[in-house]
């Protein structure tokens, strides 16, 4: 029976004006608006349109309104004039959700806290009450443990969000927060439990101590980063955050025991009901884990009743209010992955279940294998816009791990029941509920290292559109029997045929690499080979993760050294992802005090580690596994120039495979023509140049003649505001015959010794 699909397009109308009218002023919103519900008014009078014409007309109406009338509380004038002026104003405000944790970088840490904003008292001007919405950047650890519903006070400086969402301003804030009222009962009752919950997981092995809570409810602050993205790349991100899965499963455990028990219709919703009721105060009652306990209920409920046709038009409805309520979901990846997931078990995950019983499946088998697959299917094209991967080992990854999942949980959930009156008893639920998370640990960190476990799609709005027509095509073709079999032989042909070449091909890194230049944004990682599973790193990039997988795609797992050019936070930002699961036996850097907190960062790093920030300079050399690294520069510490933190950075030579690199770091025009002069040109030959500053205009041009590179590496962001790599510059090195390569082009680059000479190969080929 085909659902009824009018309340869908009523939804699909609504997500669209609000995703429109989040970048639009309210004035043109309302436009938007009322073109909509002119269309929806004259065919409902007329009626020369479909029914779902006019519903989604209707949905385009109703989502331009309501996203309207929030957007000009951001632009409400009294708050935009201060917020122009970049005034210093004494805030009042309510905590909306958990402080988090920014990546950690030069200076102090920072936490990014969403808040309403009641009212604010500038200096010179009178108050303003309001109610919007904003986000706070708090330096002081005095932000880390507020919860939400907490009323506080605090001072700072105002500045502009980002465009595309409701927050009228972004609060940035050196002092601690003022409490002026406590969160409600349910909050501290939240919060004493997953506090609970995170004791009891302290005598856990990192992997799964740092999973459990997450699970249960999603609190990651103890997960192991590198283990985070083990789980992303094996497409069970779920397991780690709340969403309507964490529901599913506790809604799901509930059902089986009640129906287990014959228990009648009214009986089992109220106890899920209860349950649900439960869930959500465990997880805080945030607007994610509320939005996330709609959708789980919905698609559970949905798919026990096995009444698509009804179920449907209730999805539909769920996500309308909520968009309503909070037109900002419709930007949110999040929100659309919910959405999806919840719309694969209703309307594919009872069909394939079902047919797989016909073909003599055993029930469990059978539903087992139908929810994630159907889950992984609606969810895949928005998958592959954020990722621009398509991941062939999430069904599997996650249908190996459906066994572990409900004891974990269930067993996790009890140990923060029980923390606050027996925390012994919840150390030993910890305990046994660790060895289900240590099995879904092993599942993400052996899918997550399967050749060829993803392959590359187009990524962005335009990859995730063409997947799903892709994919839309492919199960309205599944219906008729000869096109099913075509396809199925065509799809197991084409891996049985793609997967030998990716396995076999020589891949990444290249044999015979030199040097690798990590793309890490608008910074600098550069890797040397170092001897089995080791290697040298260069700068860290500004933030953690993209070094981490670019050393977890060179399978680098131990740091011979790490060496610092100098301490400014496009090379120093990322330094945990160096650190994350690998030996790092030394860290060097130049003797240069500025910036000062870069230099504390890393030594703290270093220290955390195990090991010391050793001071390097001319002289200092290091040899392993076929590499010798030298120390040039800086020869005197160098003051009164453009920059001194870049006019002071290590200045490196590495000789590898009979082949010489020069890593200049961030060294402008005055170090480089001090070091020729003292050098000479002889001494700064290299075959690879690691181009100094990311390619700026100030380079010295003799230091380029002397330097004669065959191959130009380039490391950069896209788009960055500073001008880099110049244009002049760039056309020079190749008139001079050098390769050039840019990482924000090509990705991580890698120069290559073959048997004819030099070559270069890309991440992204």
């Amino acid at each position: 029976m085909t659902p009824d699909l009018r309340l869908a397009g009523f939804t699909a109308g609504l997500w669209a004006a609000a995703l429109a009218a989040l970048r639009l002023s309210a004035t043109a919103g309302l436009v938007l608006a009322a073109a909509g519900l002119v269309v929806a008014l004259l065919g409902l009078i007329r009626k020369p349109l479909p029914g779902i014409v006019i519903a989604v007309a209707l949905g385009i109406g109703c989502g331009a309104v309501a996203t309207a009338a929030r957007v000009s509380v951001r632009e409400a004038q009294p708050l935009v004039a201060l917020v122009t002026a970049g005034a210093t104003v004494e805030a009042d405000l309510v905590v909306q959700d958990d402080p988090q944790l920014l990546p950690a970088a030069a200076g102090p840490p920072t936490y990014l806290v969403s808040v309403e904003l009641r009212a604010v008292r500038p200096e010179d001007a009178a108050p303003v009450r309001l109610s919007a919405r904003a986000l706070v950047l708090g330096t002081d650890p005095g932000w880390r443990d507020l919860l939400p519903g907490q009323h506080v006070t605090a001072s700072g400086r105002l500045g502009a969000p980002r465009p595309g969402d409701l927050r009228a301003a972004v609060l940035s804030v050196r002092r601690p927060p003022v409490p002026t009222k406590k969160p409600s009962r349910v909050q501290r009752a939240a919060g004493v439990l997953r506090d609970g919950l995170q004791r009891a997981c302290e005598p856990l092995p990192d992997g799964s101590g740092g999973l459990l809570p997450g699970l249960v409810v999603g609190d990651v602050s103890r997960l192991d980063p590198a283990l985070a993205e083990d789980f992303r790349a094996t497409g069970m991100t779920h397991l780690v955050a709340v969403s309507g899965t964490n529901v599913a499963i506790v809604l799901g455990v509930v059902l089986f025991v009640v129906r287990r028990a014959r228990a009648g219709p009214l009986l089992s919703a109220v106890l899920c009901a209860v349950a649900l009721a439960g869930f959500v105060i465990l997880a805080r009652p945030s607007p994610s884990v509320v939005r996330a306990a709609a959708m789980g209920a919905v698609g559970l409920l949905g798919l026990a009743a096995g009444r698509p046709r009804a179920a449907v038009p209730a999805l539909a409805a769920a996500a309308s209010v909520l968009l309503l309520i909070d037109p900002e979901l419709a930007a949110d990846a999040g929100f659309a992955l919910s959405v999806l997931a919840t719309a694969g078990l209703l309307l594919l995950a009872p069909r394939w279940r079902d047919a797989l019983r016909r073909r003599g499946w055993p029930s469990g088998a059978a539903e087992a294998l139908a929810v994630p697959a159907a889950a992984q299917v609606a969810c895949g094209p928005v998958v592959a816009a954020i990722s621009a991967t398509v991941s062939l080992i999430a069904v599997p990854a996650n249908l190996v791990a459906v066994p572990a999942i409900a004891p974990a949980t269930l067993l996790g959930v009890a140990a923060a029941v029980l923390s606050p009156v027996w925390p012994a008893g919840a150390e030993f639920a910890a305990w046994l509920a660790h060895w289900p998370a240590e099995w879904l640990v092993l599942v993400a960190r052996a899918g997550a290292r399967v050749p060829a476990g993803a392959l590359p799609w187009p990524g962005g709005v335009l990859g995730g559109l063409l997947l799903a027509v892709v994919t839309i095509g492919l199960l309205v073709a599944a219906h008729r029997p000869v096109v099913r079999r075509l396809t199925v032989v065509v799809a197991l042909g084409a891996m049985l045929g793609a997967l030998p070449v990716r396995l076999l091909a020589s891949g990444w890194p290249p044999p015979g690499w030199l040097v690798v230049v990590c793309q890490v944004g608008q910074g600098d990682a550069v890797v040397l080979p170092g001897g089995p599973a080791g290697a040298v790193v260069v700068d860290a990039g500004p933030e953690p993760d993209p070094v981490d997988r670019c050393l977890r795609r060179l399978a680098v797992t131990r740091v011979a050294v790490l060496a610092i050019s100098h301490y400014h936070a496009d090379h120093i930002g990322g330094i945990d992802g160096v650190f994350r699961g690998r030996d790092v036996a030394a860290v060097i850097g130049p003797d240069w005090p500025e910036p000062a907190g870069g230099r504390a960062r890393v030594e703290r790093a270093a220290r955390a580690a195990g090991t010391l920030l050793r001071l390097a300079g001319p002289g200092w050399s290091y040899a392993a596994g076929g590499l010798r690294l030298d120390v040039l520069g800086p020869i005197d510490a160098m003051r009164g120039t453009n920059s001194d933190p870049n006019n002071n950075s290590l200045i490196l030579r590495a000789v590898t495979g009979g082949r010489t690199v020069l890593l200049p770091g961030d060294a402008e025009t005055e170090q480089q023509q001090d070091l020729l002069d003292r050098l000479g040109p002889a001494a700064l030959r290299a075959d690879v140049l690691k181009v100094a500053h990311h390619g700026s205009a100030l380079q010295a041009p003799a230091l380029l003649d002397a330097v004669d590179p065959a191959v130009a590496l380039v490391s950069v962001g896209p788009d960055n505001d500073y001008g880099h790599p110049n244009a002049s510059l760039l056309a020079r090195l190749a008139r001079d015959g050098a390769r050039v390569l840019r990482t924000d082009e090509r990705g991580d680059i890698a120069a290559v010794v073959t048997g004819t000479g030099l070559a270069v190969a890309t991440s992204a080929g």
